[in-house]
């Protein structure tokens, strides 16, 4: 229990967020939009309470926590920057492959990151 309590102390000492991200899943008529916010140092109750709890007027959203984003991605904006802040997340994008025509121009533009291809 020690030892666990030891690495624990060194992982926030040392700067790095802990494991955090969320699914967001939001539906209207002709929308089924689905990511996943993987948390780079954005402080733990505001990635949980802002950044995971979108304001979509007239959507369904379900958002799920999990240690880490799934699998099955068709593209990720590595360590994205937050609009006007410090931040920086990993976002990865489920469903219509061909949104990454416009996905990867403002990953790489407007987020300062870097697109891959899982």
């Amino acid at each position: 229990m020690r030892l666990m309590g030891l690495s624990l102390l060194l992982a926030l000492c040392s700067g790095e967020a802990l494991a955090q991200a969320c699914v967001v899943h939001s539906t209207a008529e002709r929308l089924d939009v689905k990511v996943c916010q993987q948390n780079r140092n954005i402080p733990e109750k505001l990635f949980a309470d802002g950044f995971c709890q979108p304001n979509l007027p007239g959507q369904k959203v379900e958002v799920q926590y999990v240690d880490q984003c799934p699998t099955g991605a068709f593209g990720v904006c590595s360590n994205a920057q937050v609009a006007n802040m410090p931040y920086r997340q990993d976002i990865h994008y489920f469903g219509v492959a061909t949104d990454a025509a416009y996905l990867k121009p403002f990953c790489e533009g407007q987020s300062q990151g870097n697109w891959l291809k899982p």
